[in-house]
Formats: C-alpha cells, sequence, structure tokens
C-alpha cells in the first residue's frame, strides 16, 4: 500500500478568479514568446501551467540540467505579474531513459511491451522511472523554490491518461508486495480471492501474477484488487515527487489534474494529497446535454476537495483533436461552459493551450491564440470572458451547500464492470448520469460523494447502482433512514461486499430491512428490450428487471408485462421516521424525472428556483463576498427566469435591479440581491 501522506493541506486561496492556460514556450522562438506575454496581459491572464513536457528539454543526458532557457520564461512571466503553476514535468520521460531502461516500459495483459513516441511511456511501478523522476523534481524545485513567479505545483499530468495499468514482471513484483501489506498471509489472500474456485488456491505470494490474459474470466476479486493497486501505484508517483516538494517548498500548494469520469483514477482516495483538486474538461459541442454530463464531474470534483474551490486546469477554446468528428465550440459556448464551472464551485479557469502548436500529436487542438494569431473569434471570446471574470472577484472562495447526495465508489465501478455477471450492459457512469440528469433537470444542486461521507446533513441520499457495499455502509443507510432520511436505490446495489463475495439471504441483503423487500432473481431486459410500467407511476423501462418480494415496502408501479407481469417495479418503504424508494429496473428518462421529482418532494428539496425554465441550470455561491445566484441558459431558445427577489446582473454593469432576466440562447447570468 502507498505510504500515507501526513503533511497539511496548503490553502488554495486566491483574491480573485484565476484566469489563464497550459504554456508551451519550448514550441516557439524567442519572439513569439515576446508577443505570448503581451497578449497574455491583453487576455486577462493571471496564471499559466508551464513545464508539463519539457523533461528531455533540461535533462537532454543523464543528469545534466540546463534550465536557462526556462529561466526566461520564468522571468518574463514574473515580470508581467502572471503566476506559474509550474508543472515538475515528469509526465512524459526523455528518450534517453527508455533507451537505457527499456524495463521502464508498460507492458500490455497479453505481453505487449509499449514504446515510446507519445507520453506517459512509464511502468508506473518502475523504481527507475522514480527515482528519475524524484531527482528531475529536486533539481527543479531547488531551482525555482523562492521564485517570484511560482504559485503552484502541478505533478506529473492525468495520471493513469495513457498508462493506467501495467503487466510487467515489475508491476507483478510490486503487486505481490502490495499484497502482502494488504492481506499479511496467504490464507488471507485466499478467502478474499475465493481461490478454491477452480483450483487458483495459491501456497505463497510469490506464486501471485497480475490478471494478464487468461483462457477465460480470471479472478473477479484479483481483478478488482489489481484496480486497486494500480491506482494506488500512479499515487505512489504522485506522492514520491510530492515529498520533494513539500520538503523544499512547504508553503507551495501541490496538485495534479484529473480526468472527468476516469475509471482508473479514485478521486476521492487521491484528494487528501492534494491541496486544491484540479480538473480537465472537454465538452463535445455536438452532445446537447454535454453540459449535464460536465455538471456531475464538475460535482465530484468539488466534493473530492470536501467542497472547497477548484480548479478547471484545462478546457479546449474550441475544438479538440482527438474525437472522431471535431466540432468547434460555436459562439457563446465557451463563455457558457466556462461560467458553467464558475457557477459549481471553480475559482480557476485554464486552457489547453495558450498558442496552437503548428507541429505535433496535437496541432490541430484548439488554442487561444489559434493558427490564425489573435485577430480571430476565439480569442476575442477568450479575451472578452478574462475581462468578465477580473470584474467579479469577489466570487472568489465562495461555496455551496446542497441537500441532496448522490454515493459514487470507485471500488464498485472496478468490481461491477467486470465480466461473467448478469449483464455487460451495466455502466457506473451511466447510471449516475441517470440519476443525476433528472436532479439536475429540475435545478436541484448535489453533492457527489463516497459511501463512506457523514450524510447526517443531506435530506435526501441516492444510491445508483451501488454492487459494492460494504456491511458499514449498509448499516449506517439504515440507520438514516431511520433518524428521517429519505433514501433512493437503485438495482443491483448491495449485491457484495468489499471482496466482491455475494450477501446471502436474498438481494440486496445488507439493505433488505430498510427496503422492506428482496429480490429472489435478476431478469436483465434482452438488448433494446423495454417493459411498461403500470400503477400510481406509469411509464416505461428498459435494460434491467428484478423478481421482487415485498417484506413490509409499497408497489408504486408493477411490469406490465412478461415473465415478472404483476411484480414490483417501484417500491416505497416508510422506515423508522424516513422513507426508503427502490427501483428494481431502470426507468427511462420521463418516468425516471416523475419518479425522482416525487422523490425529492416528499424529502423536502425544493430547486434553486421555482418554475425554472427548460434547460436553465440555476445555482448558488456564497461566501465572505456575499450570495451569488448563476444563471445559465443551455437551451437554443431564449427564456425569461422569474427570480424570488429584485437583483442586480453582475455581468451587466448599470443595469437596473429586475424581479426577473431574460437569458438569450447560451446566455449567462451572475445576480446578487438588490438590497
Amino acid at each position: 500500500m502507498t505510504a500515507a501522506d501526513t503533511t497539511p493541506r496548503v490553502p488554495f486561496t486566491p483574491a480573485r478568479l484565476h484566469f489563464g492556460a497550459d504554456y508551451n514556450p519550448e514550441h516557439w522562438p524567442e519572439e513569439v514568446r515576446a508577443e505570448d506575454i503581451r497578449l497574455m496581459k491583453e487576455a486577462g491572464v493571471t496564471m499559466v501551467t508551464a513545464g508539463i513536457f519539457s523533461w528531455g528539454l533540461v535533462e537532454t543526458h543523464p543528469g545534466t540540467y540546463d534550465f536557462t532557457w526556462f529561466d526566461r520564461v520564468m522571468d518574463d512571466l514574473a515580470e508581467a505579474g502572471i503566476a506559474v503553476c509550474l508543472a515538475t514535468m515528469t509526465a512524459s520521460p526523455p528518450p534517453w531513459l527508455s533507451q537505457r531502461h527499456p524495463e521502464i516500459l508498460p507492458v500490455t495483459a497479453d505481453g505487449v511491451r509499449k514504446w515510446p513516441g507519445s507520453r506517459q511511456h512509464y511502468c508506473p511501478s518502475s523504481p527507475v522511472y522514480r527515482e528519475q523522476a524524484v531527482r528531475l523534481v529536486e533539481a527543479l524545485a531547488t531551482r525555482y523554490a523562492a521564485h517570484p513567479a511560482l504559485a503552484m505545483w502541478h505533478i506529473g499530468n492525468e495520471y493513469g491518461c495513457s498508462n493506467p495499468v501495467c503487466y510487467c514482471d515489475v508491476s507483478a513484483a510490486d503487486f505481490r508486495r502490495w499484497l502482502r501489506e494488504r492481506y499479511g498471509t496467504i490464507e488471507a489472500l485466499n478467502a478474499a480471492w475465493s481461490t478454491t474456485f477452480w483450483a487458483q488456491t495459491y501456497g505463497s505470494f510469490d506464486q501471485v501474477v497480475p490478471p494478464r490474459a487468461t483462457p477465460t474470466h480470471p479472478n473477479p476479486t484479483q481483478q478488482l484488487d489489481y484496480w486497486r493497486f494500480s491506482d494506488d501505484a500512479l499515487l505512489g508517483c504522485y506522492l514520491a515527487e510530492k515529498a520533494v516538494l513539500r520538503r523544499l517548498t512547504p508553503q507551495v500548494p501541490v496538485t495534479t489534474n484529473h480526468m472527468p469520469h476516469h475509471k482508473p483514477v479514485d478521486p476521492y482516495r487521491w484528494a487528501p494529497h492534494e491541496d486544491v483538486q484540479a480538473l480537465d474538461y472537454y465538452q463535445e459541442p455536438y452532445d446537447p446535454r454535454t453540459h449535464v454530463d460536465a455538471a456531475a464531474a464538475f460535482d465530484v470534483t468539488r466534493c473530492a476537495g470536501q467542497g472547497r474551490p477548484w480548479m478547471l486546469m484545462e478546457q479546449a477554446p474550441s475544438a479538440v483533436n482527438w474525437r472522431d468528428r471535431n466540432s468547434p465550440k460555436p459562439p457563446g459556448a465557451m463563455r457558457l461552459w466556462s461560467w458553467q464551472a464558475v457557477a459549481q464551485g471553480a475559482d480557476a479557469v485554464l486552457y489547453f493551450q495558450w498558442r496552437q502548436s503548428p507541429g505535433g500529436a496535437e496541432k490541430f487542438h484548439s488554442a487561444v491564440v489559434p493558427h490564425a494569431g489573435p485577430d480571430t473569434r476565439i480569442f476575442r471570446e477568450v479575451a472578452a470572458l478574462g475581462r468578465e471574470l477580473a470584474a467579479l472577484p469577489q466570487l472568489a472562495g465562495a461555496g455551496s451547500a446542497p441537500e441532496v447526495a448522490l454515493l459514487a465508489d470507485w471500488n464498485s465501478w472496478w468490481a461491477m464492470e467486470q465480466g461473467s455477471h448478469p449483464s455487460s450492459a451495466l455502466s457506473h457512469r451511466e447510471a449516475l448520469l441517470r440519476h443525476y440528469a433528472p436532479l439536475f433537470d429540475a435545478g436541484v444542486p448535489c453533492d457527489i460523494v463516497p459511501p463512506a461521507s457523514d450524510l447526517s446533513g443531506y435530506r435526501l441520499v441516492v444510491v445508483p447502482d451501488l454492487y459494492l457495499m460494504s456491511t458499514r455502509t449498509a448499516e449506517r443507510l439504515t440507520a438514516y433512514v431511520r433518524g428521517g432520511g429519505h433514501l433512493f436505490v437503485s438495482y443491483f446495489s448491495g449485491i457484495a461486499d468489499e471482496d466482491d463475495h455475494i450477501h446471502l439471504g436474498g438481494y440486496p441483503a445488507p439493505l433488505r430491512q430498510v427496503l422492506g423487500l428482496r429480490v429472489e432473481e435478476f431478469w436483465p431486459l434482452p438488448r433494446d428490450g423495454r417493459v411498461p410500467l403500470r400503477g400510481e407511476l406509469n411509464g416505461a423501462a428498459d435494460l434491467w428487471s428484478e423478481a421482487v418480494g415485498l417484506e413490509g415496502a409499497r408497489a408504486l408501479a408493477v411490469f406490465g408485462d412478461g415473465d415478472l407481469a404483476g411484480r414490483p417495479a417501484l417500491t416505497r418503504h416508510a422506515f423508522g421516521d424516513g422513507l426508503a424508494w427502490y427501483a428494481a429496473t431502470r426507468p427511462e428518462p420521463e418516468l425516471m424525472r416523475t419518479l425522482m421529482d416525487r422523490v425529492r418532494e416528499a424529502a423536502g428539496v425544493a430547486p434553486v428556483l421555482a418554475g425554472l425554465p427548460a434547460g436553465v441550470q440555476a445555482t448558488v455561491r456564497e461566501g465572505e463576498g456575499g450570495r451569488f445566484l448563476f444563471l445559465l441558459n443551455h437551451g437554443t431558445e431564449e427564456v425569461t427566469v422569474p427570480l424570488p427577489y429584485p437583483a442586480r446582473d453582475l455581468l451587466a454593469p448599470g443595469s437596473e435591479p429586475a424581479g426577473c432576466r431574460t437569458l438569450p440562447p447560451r446566455g449567462v447570468a451572475v445576480l446578487q440581491r438588490a438590497d
């Protein structure tokens, strides 16, 4: 297991919202870099990330460091008053390292070694890679510890993006070390992995290998542990670098940038080791619901940091380069989606990247300064946003306090999507969004938290398909409802314990009492199968069904036809002073919205604004600077939003307080009560 990091958090408390981009000056000659500084000041840039892929340029030969060119970059930025989130440069090892030590290169489950030529071409468990990375960080931090431009450290980059898991012999040895620390004895491992099945019982840890390619289904708990181990190995790389930075620059915050809904890396596990949470998010302009997916990712990031403000470390000014079809962001979309991040707690809005590269794998990825130069729509829109953010420094540090919590657990994700389950169509991400979307559409903000979180402050807790559930979590959920809480649980939850052993006695055994029912059998629907639901709630469902027997709960809807016709599909159970709801199927979106509205109303959860027009998001941030109501029109039509009190739009200086606000398509308002 990765050693615990006990260093205290260094606060991230900017005096205003930071604005900037990933800056790669090594792509350009000196005269272009001089223009960059001028344009950054014009655009209102306050912070850049720098050095992310610079290892091979500052250490061209082993142990020989030359930071001369980077000194000039740091000095120029400091002179311009632009802060630097300085990367540790370790995301892409230089060619000499893999040439000298090919054993650092990652290996697939089929035994194929990957080669250099892109990025992240290293095994996370490699002691050689870690040793060389730490040496570089030592030199870097020593050189820039007192530099006036240094504001924050950016360790690595998008951990697990290209090398989430490695199956080489170095990883195998590290896995065995990790297992010894986790289980202590081989007998405990055998019990956890159910190795009596298929004669897999181990006589010693030395016999254990990673879950490489096998003739058929590999051991499910072995796979689960390898997900845990691989996440831990990546975290170990991060912590090795952080230890150097804490020793040499104890007053400088550290972070790394996470990817949204990224299965290999558990953000809740990493968060205690990061001074501020940072997220990279790239909306899909062709998806009319991309803002809902973004909202969920933003809430995960905010909640991983215990509700503290976070950083949007990367977004695209317009198109990306890595989808099959790369749409530009239409006029107003970049501004809208940037303000959405701020509305959901971001205190920094940055882009990848500052100037569009003339060559390389990302040369068609948009940038603040595109190939066509600054006389472009993209640059003008970015600069206009920079002016807006600069005008509202009072937003920095403000927070929020939702009344609804959704539970998300990476361990359950890793276990649920394995093979040899009742259905291969189950998806953690889809389930999370299926439950999140109706709350978002109703204007109800949510926290997305891990199961071990304190739930006492929430009126409603939603549990989407939480396949793995410890007895302790089930007891806490039961006590929550008994004490007056409202709980909504969906199918295939509470099925197995932390070792992926089934809770016996009828599904979901640890929640039977609080839900007032027992599931005897899973009944996944065929591909494209649908089933009508009849009762107090009418509609249709798809994907999944279950044979439910009531043990005190009341059916709100039953299956309308098929083999389960007449059996409960949606239930409600009064338990203690609270209510527990259960969905034994996946309601289609319209019915899911109706059901979730009923659940939240019973829990006393109201939207931020009543009568919110379709497509409009409303959120609140509150802090020392005041209480701010954000309105964002994600729709395609102009709308008028009634307000509960006369308010001024801080994005329209000089406007009079009004009792309503009209928003054009992609329009944004930041409102403060007139009195």
